[in-house]
């Protein structure tokens, strides 16, 4: 199975397989190689420097069906070399939902724009991750990338959502524990995503403390795009039960009278919404 969950402080712990706890080092060994690692960012400041926006990107890999299992095994061996270079915080396989084999990743960029350009940049003189890419390539039909931003005016209002910004060390977890993965597109305009995010953050609380739901059910991240497909709204729930929180969680959502309003009045600006299943 691909790698774990690599996130931060969830309510319920996210675990790991033996093996791949072999591929991936502990929080104190990435912020180390993070540390030690030869990439030369710009620190240069003038009056007009801001502070760069972090950045999440979503990579999303398919791969031919007979080549799906190669990909897997060559990415899992060499987890360690990706997280070198990489804020690697999910890698994950669609179980149902849209195309199958297909490869999701996220990373979550601090510095933005300018730490992406220049950890990428680093990594594409590694000679390693050169050969790895001899290997992995093959078995690639696409690959797409788009950039996000934290909606930190709900996980700044919310303590039960932690967000991306955060690592913890990878912990044990039960083979049922899945990702659902909610996306939004909505209707082109400037207010659109503001007023998005302002009607979810008013009925979310309710829906968070729905009685019914499952206790291993935890919103990890709520995010909009940056760069690529514009005003697209993406949820990442975690369910530590699997399917069977996720129906527990979706049943009691329901009897949440200010979450229904809100969905209600989202319904409005959405043009098309479709959720899917992944496995950590």
């Amino acid at each position: 199975m691909l790698s774990r969950f690599v996130l931060s402080k969830l309510k319920t712990p996210v675990q790991t397989s033996q093996q791949f706890t072999k591929h991936i080092p502990t929080i104190q060994a990435i912020t180390k190689i993070i540390q030690d690692a030869p990439i030369a960012i710009s620190t240069r400041k003038n009056s007009t420097t801001t502070k760069s926006t972090p950045l999440v990107e979503m990579r999303e890999y398919t791969l031919h069906p007979h080549l799906y299992p190669d990909y897997i095994h060559y990415t899992t061996r060499e987890s360690q070399l990706r997280t070198e270079f990489l804020p690697l915080r999910m890698m994950s396989t669609i179980e149902t939902g849209g195309m199958l084999n297909r490869v999701s990743h996220l990373y979550y960029y601090e510095g933005g724009h300018d730490e992406r350009n220049a950890r990428r940049q680093a990594m594409a003189t590694n000679l390693n991750w050169r050969e790895h890419l001899k290997v992995v390539k093959p078995c690639m039909v696409n690959q797409i990338s788009n950039l996000y931003v934290e909606a930190n005016t709900i996980l700044d209002g919310f303590s039960q959502i932690y967000g991306l910004s955060s690592i913890s060390e990878p912990s044990e977890s039960t083979d049922d524990c899945i990702i659902e993965i909610r996306r939004y597109k909505l209707k082109l305009g400037y207010d659109t995503v503001p007023q998005f995010l302002s009607l979810f953050s008013d009925g979310l609380p309710s829906k968070l403390n729905a009685e019914g739901t499952d206790p291993t059910t935890s919103l990890i991240t709520v995010l909009y795009t940056e760069v690529g497909i514009l005003n697209e709204v993406i949820e990442i729930w975690k369910h530590g039960r699997g399917t069977a929180a996720m129906e527990q969680s979706r049943v009691a959502a329901r009897g949440a009278n200010e979450w229904r309003k809100a969905i209600g009045e989202i319904a409005g600006l959405a043009t098309e919404f479709t959720t899917s299943i992944q496995k950590p």
